[in-house]
C-alpha cells in the first residue's frame, strides 16, 4: 500500500487507513539511522485498525534525498515538531527504533515541558536509555566502515549498500544520522509523565539488558520491557510479534481500538 500525505507535509507519512475505519489514535513512527518512512509499513499491517500508522520522513532520502540530511538531532526533533503540529487532532503515541527511539523521546520531552501535552506514550525499540553515555565514533570511519557497521547490525540496508549507485545514494544521509545520534548528549531535567514502553532484542549487540532497564529513568509515569528473540533489527523477522506487543502497548496507554 503506498504512503499517502498532506500536500505540504514533507517529514509525515501517513500509511492509508482500512476504508471505513473509525478514528482513533495514531502511532507516529520514527526511523533508524539511514532509515525512512517505509521501514513502517510492515507494522501498519499487523496492527489493522488498531491504529492510524504515520511514518517520518527525515530530509536527505527517498523522495527527500535532495535536502542535505541534518547532522544534529535537535534539528531533527524540531523539524518533526513543526509539522506534527498538523496532525495533532487526535491522541497519539511515539514509536521509534534505534536512533528514532533518541528523537521520539527528546520531542516527547519538549512536548510535554512546553505545551503540557504531548503523547499517550512512548514505545522506545532498539536503544539504551538516553542517560546511558556510550563514546561512539561511527560517523568518524570511512565509508567502508560506515558500510561495516550496517552489516554487523544487519539492517536492511545491508544488502542495498551492495550496489554502488544505491551506496552513494543512502551513505550522505547514513553518515548524518550517525553523527547526529553519537554526538547526542542527555541534558538533564524534568522527564516524561507519560508512560514509557521498551523493546529490545535479546542479541542485540548495542542494547544490554541494563541499558534497556535504564528508560525507567526517564519516566515518572508506568515503565514496560519486553525482549523479543533477535539482534538490533529484531522487529524485522516478527512484525506479527512485534505489532501485537504495540497493541498491548496501546491498550496499557488507554489508547486501544474504541
Amino acid at each position: 500500500m503506498p504512503l499517502t500525505d498532506t500536500p505540504t507535509d514533507l517529514w509525515i507519512r501517513r500509511f492509508g487507513p482500512a476504508p471505513g475505519a473509525p478514528p482513533g489514535v495514531r502511532l507516529i513512527c520514527f526511523p533508524h539511522a539511514g532509515g525512512s518512512a517505509s521501514f513502517y509499513h510492515p507494522l501498519h499491517r499487523a496492527l489493522g485498525d488498531a491504529a492510524e500508522v504515520l511514518g517520518v520522513q527525515y530530509p536527505g532520502r527517498q523522495e527527500r534525498r535532495a535536502e542535505p540530511p541534518p547532522a544534529d538531532l535537535g534539528v531533527l526533533v524540531e523539524g518533526v515538531r513543526a509539522e506534527l503540529e498538523e496532525w495533532g487532532d487526535r491522541p497519539y503515541v511515539f514509536f521509534g527504533h534505534s536512533m528514532g527511539a533518541v528523537v521520539a523521546y527528546e520531542l516527547a520531552r519538549l512536548l510535554e515541558r512546553e505545551t503540557g501535552a504531548g503523547p499517550l506514550g512512548l514505545i522506545a525499540s532498539g536503544r539504551r536509555a538516553p542517560g546511558v553515555l556510550v563514546e561512539e565514533t561511527v560517523h568518524l570511519r570511512d565509508d567502508h566502515g560506515l558500510v561495516d557497521e550496517v552489516r554487523a547490525l544487519s539492517g536492511t540496508a545491508g544488502s542495498l549498500l551492495d550496489d554502488a549507485e544505491v551506496r552513494a545514494m543512502i551513505l550522505p544521509s547514513l553518515r548524518a544520522d550517525y553523527t547526529a545520534v553519537e554526538t547526542y548528549r542527555h541534558t538533564p531535567g524534568p522527564e516524561l509523565a507519560c508512560p514509557v514502553a521498551v523493546m529490545t532484542g535479546d542479541g542485540d549487540p548495542r542494547v544490554t539488558a541494563d541499558h534497556a532497564r535504564a528508560w525507567s529513568h526517564h519516566t515518572t509515569g508506568a515503565f514496560t520491557l519486553r525482549t523479543f528473540p533477535g539482534g538490533h533489527f529484531y522487529l524485522g523477522d516478527q512484525w506479527p510479534a512485534v505489532g501485537a506487543a504495540v497493541r498491548a502497548c496501546l491498550a496499557a496507554f488507554g489508547a486501544g481500538p474504541r
